[in-house]
């Protein structure tokens, strides 16, 4: 199967003169989208708004510009390890009900980067978006994981930072819900997918290595802070069973 990547940059020139040079030669089409003016470093092309999109709307513009069954969301300052496309691409090839893989992140120090996530219940949302999770150990109520899986296992979802995607399931769930501004248009879609009977799996072969600044982490109320909750209300009111999930 062919693989293309979209890759949407906010002002990241400097990660994607790294991450770039590493993705590119393992994908067969690339289009790189740059949301605001100075997104691309010097001699990069790309698709340049004429004004900022939400993160999903640029993702579903650049997979329209692509033909390959399989699709890759990157993130700017994910950089994929040599043959991380072939394994993700190797697995959903013989998993045929795959709709999503993802691979083992790390950090740039090399270290595990927990990225199986449970879907949202209102307690682990109380804990992940306020003051409480200083005290409460989010692994029991966000991540899949307390050490790093070695064979492919399957997830509630995963960090949207490098995703491979299934063209198909993407025709049929619509694509991204670009009503997400940023954040959570990455659960959304993977919900969607479970809920449409579509797998998603955890890839540790395919290994990425990814910044993850998790800037609504950092500080309490923030412009990002504010869309983090939007997303999580849109989602509430698009699932409101995630209610009952305590």
């Amino acid at each position: 199967m062919r693989v293309a990547a979209v890759v949407v940059s906010h002002a990241h020139p400097g990660e994607l003169a790294e991450s770039l040079p590493a993705l590119e030669p393992q994908v067969d089409e690339l289009v790189v989208i740059a949301n605001v003016p100075g997104s691309l470093p010097p001699g990069v092309e790309g698709i340049h708004n004429e004004r900022p999109l939400g993160f999903g709307a640029n993702l579903n513009a650049g997979f329209r510009r692509t033909t390959a069954e399989l699709v890759v969301s990157a993130n700017p300052d994910a950089v994929p390890g040599p043959g991380a496309i072939a394994a993700l691409r190797s697995f959903m090839e013989a998993h045929p009900r795959c709709g999503v893989a993802g691979p083992r992140m790390v950090f740039p120090d090399g270290s595990w980067q927990p990225s199986r996530r449970r879907f949202p219940t209102v307690t682990g949302t109380l804990v992940r978006r306020t003051p409480l999770r200083r005290v409460v150990p989010q692994r029991h109520h966000f991540h899949l994981d307390e050490t790093p899986p070695v064979e492919p296992v399957e997830a509630d979802w995963m960090l949207g930072g490098f995703l491979m995607l299934r063209r198909s399931m993407l025709e049929e769930l619509g694509g991204f819900d670009e009503g997400f501004r940023l954040y959570g248009e990455d659960i959304d879609l993977q919900y969607r997918a479970m809920r449409a009977g579509w797998e998603r799996w955890y890839v540790p072969d395919a290994v990425v290595r990814h910044e993850h600044k998790a800037e609504t982490d950092k500080r309490w109320l923030t412009r990002r802070t504010l869309w983090h909750w939007a997303g999580v209300l849109r989602f509430v009111r698009k699932h409101p069973e995630r209610l009952k999930a305590l």
